[in-house]
């Protein structure tokens, strides 16, 4: 299961490169400083963006998570080019405020692995205590993980125990719910392990090999078992056709609301 590399998902184009036609005519010299970052008026707001020369012979606008970038042909003066971008304004404005928002919302929701933050944890939310021992040790006491470390270790010591611990919850809890679907499908996996793949929650090889991301661990029950259902799934079908939806459907009847829910989610929120 292939995660977007695009975010926010509700504008799949939002990185995507506008290209502008120019005619002979415009060609000469631009007199521009070096490229750099600049600035320009659209609808009335200010926006900086980062322009770079090149050998293409259109402009092309970028808009991702570092904001407005630009690429000119080295011979379109930098009146064209700000011409360019007050056509395309609508656009760039509208892909800028959908960036804002996806990092808005990343903010919030991201994990701060420090003492008193919070852990989400299969739709719970566990409060991480911090309490001093002679070697790492992390358990779980209804709504608080304890997390035993030396005085001295860092935060990076921190983040890594508590995200040892989530793996190790993981191995049992993705061998429960395959073992389910398994048994609801009728064929099991050749076999299978977690992933930190940047990219995918889940993955099904031509040989039957399933891997599931620990990080899911971070979502509700219900979206761990519709990935399981669906790396499960192409034992049957290897691909993402009708036919493998309907195997979907088969062992996971509400894989729709679920897909939606994890299709919504900041892609790159759970890679810290």
């Amino acid at each position: 299961m292939t995660r977007p590399r695009q975010a926010p998902r509700d504008a799949a184009d939002a990185a995507l490169q506008l290209s502008l036609p120019l005619f002979d005519a415009l060609r000469r010299v631009d007199p521009a400083p070096l490229p750099g970052r600049r600035i320009v008026r659209l609808e009335q707001q200010i926006v900086e963006y980062q322009l770079t020369r090149s050998r293409r012979r259109t402009i092309g606008f970028l808009v991702d998570d570092r904001g407005l970038s630009v690429t000119a042909p080295r011979w379109v003066t930098l009146a064209c080019i700000e011409q360019a971008l007050v056509e395309k304004a609508r656009w760039i404005l509208r892909k800028l405020d959908e960036w804002r928002q996806h990092a808005a919302r990343r903010e919030r929701l991201a994990i701060q692995w420090e003492d008193g933050a919070s852990l989400p944890l299969l739709g719970a939310s566990l409060r991480m205590q911090r309490v001093s021992a002679a070697r790492v040790a992390v358990h779980r006491e209804d709504e608080v993980l304890w997390v035993g470390l030396p005085d001295d270790a860092g935060v990076e010591v921190f983040r890594d125990a508590v995200q040892h611990w989530v793996r190790r919850q993981a191995l049992d809890l993705f061998e429960q719910r395959l073992a389910h679907f398994a048994g609801l499908l009728g064929q099991g996996p050749s076999r299978w392990g977690l992933s930190s793949a940047r990219t995918r929650w889940g993955s099904c090889g031509p040989d039957g090999a399933i891997r599931l991301n620990w990080r899911l661990m971070f979502f509700p029950p219900h979206i761990v078992d519709y990935v399981v259902a669906h790396e499960l799934a192409h034992l049957k079908e290897l691909n993402h056709s009708r036919r493998f939806w309907d195997v979907v459907g088969q062992i996971y009847p509400d894989y729709a609301k679920a897909r939606a829910w994890l299709r919504s989610y900041p892609d790159d929120l759970a890679l810290n």
